[in-house]
């Protein structure tokens, strides 16, 4: 710990160029705040004219209905959306642009503070007033970005056919996301900063530590407690489909506790299938849109491809690649704590300054790794499509694994599985490999099925 300790304080003192009068900071977030956001309008319009592409490609065209109009819908459904990406990214920019132009922030924490006057809370209950400068500051901002939700769920998604969602259910579902942030949020982010000014300098491990428990906390009480606010989990009924996962699961000696499907029409049509647990009880959670969608055979498939991810913990591995990410944001966030002029930059009075709220500093902090965080998303990205490659390999493979004839035609189940899922949600199957690289936590559908191909090619080469 001691070691650590010293490594980290030579870190910041090697950054304390930050302390400088010299650097334009708001200018710095705003200058590259805006390059990101043109970056990934540009990636759009790269992608945008492959929707006006007439035919699929040839390997997917038998897979579309012979006369049917599925392919051209997919592609409108494509190009709307795209257009609403490029109008409601550059929108949301010029609405944060101006919320830093104008010092929004600043305005906020000052509200806070004005709030708690009223009360008879004075600015030495930091914490206090941090949970309310939060609470300003997601209601204000939430109010302009409001119209693009209703326009995605209400225009959008109702025009191609995939809305399920009433107007009741959607302004009780935020509702429920607002009290969730009180109930949650707030002791969430007291702990949060008490790490701060209990641990002082040396928050770094046990502030990790806080995070660590809370998101392995957050495993348990999602599932449980949250996501049955918003929808219905019910035992999967019995059946063919039951008796597959069930069976699949115990020849793989997968923790197996429950077996779930939960009402995703009741607000949309996509459909998705997930697990989710501790390590020794497992939970797996089926979409009642993909059961109707895909036959079971279909269904067992994409629980193959999900239980490969559990085999070679991927879970895992993501959970240890983003306490790597978490560690390096921390570390360097001291240098920013401790930057009177970081906070001078962005409106906020000298009195303000010079004693940097925790909440503010990490706040501003994280809009100046903007730039950074777009080259770490591309990072993730890779590593999760490298893993979804495996989990294919793994069904693929399951026959030799299990040594089950049975299992030997899981790589096409999964390719068949892959297909319906496609054009029963209309998704893109032209896609520009740079768009893929920057969005795509999955390779793009032709990349899988080509790969389904390699595996299974490889898999009887092996065998024969």
């Amino acid at each position: 710990m001691e070691f650590l300790h010293t490594q980290l304080s030579t870190l910041q003192k090697h950054l304390a160029f930050v302390t400088t009068d010299s650097i334009n900071w708001k200018g710095y977030v705003q200058g590259f705040s805006w390059t990101v956001t043109l970056f990934e309008t540009y990636l759009l319009i790269r992608q945008y004219p492959l929707y006006s592409k007439t035919e699929p490609p040839a390997v997917l065209a038998a897979h579309f209905p012979a006369g049917s109009d599925t392919f051209q819908k997919s592609q409108k459904y494509g190009k709307d959306k795209a257009t609403y990406s490029i109008f409601s990214g550059l929108y949301r920019q010029c609405i944060d642009s101006a919320m830093i132009h104008f010092g929004f922030y600043a305005w906020s924490w000052a509200t806070a503070g004005t709030l708690l006057g009223k009360f008879g809370y004075g600015p030495e209950y930091e914490i206090v007033q941090s949970i309310v400068f939060v609470g300003v500051l997601v209601f204000v901002s939430t109010i302009p970005s409001l119209p693009l939700s209703v326009y995605s769920t209400f225009v959008l998604e109702e025009k191609h056919g995939f809305n399920k969602t009433t107007p009741g259910l959607f302004i009780t579902d935020m509702i429920k996301s607002w009290a969730l942030g009180i109930v949650i949020g707030s002791p969430f982010l007291a702990a949060f900063l008490y790490v701060f000014q209990w641990a002082g300098d040396r928050f770094v491990p046990w502030l990790m530590a806080f995070l660590l428990t809370f998101q392995m906390s957050m495993v348990i009480l999602y599932p449980t407690v949250i996501q049955p606010l918003f929808n219905k989990l019910s035992p999967l009924r019995d059946g063919d489909l039951r008796n597959r996962i069930e069976a699949l699961a115990t020849k793989l000696r997968f923790p197996l506790t429950h077996l779930y499907e939960i009402d995703g029409s009741k607000r949309s049509s996509h459909s998705n299938a997930y697990f989710f647990g501790l390590p020794w009880s497992k939970h797996i959670v089926i979409f009642d849109t993909l059961i109707k969608q895909s036959a079971p055979e279909e269904v067992e498939a994409v629980l193959a491809h999900e239980l490969g991810h559990w085999y070679y913990l991927h879970p895992t591995k993501m959970l240890a690649v983003s306490q790597l990410h978490i560690f390096t944001i921390l570390a360097l966030f001291p240098a920013f704590l401790h930057a009177p002029p970081l906070l001078r930059s962005f409106d906020f009075p000298k009195a303000v300054a010079a004693h940097p709220p925790t909440i503010i500093a990490f706040l501003l902090f994280q809009m100046i790794l903007t730039p950074l965080e777009a080259f770490v998303g591309i990072g993730m990205n890779a590593l999760s499509r490298k893993f979804e490659w495996e989990a294919d390999a793994f069904a693929c493979e399951l026959q030799d694994k299990l040594d089950d004839p049975e299992m030997k035609t899981m790589g096409d189940r999964l390719g068949k599985a892959l297909i319906t899922l496609h054009v029963e949600n209309l998704s893109t199957v032209w896609v520009d490999w740079l768009y893929s690289a920057y969005h795509h936590s999955h390779p793009t559908l032709m990349e899988r099925l080509k790969g389904l191909e390699s595996f299974e090619a490889k898999r009887a080469k092996k065998s024969s």
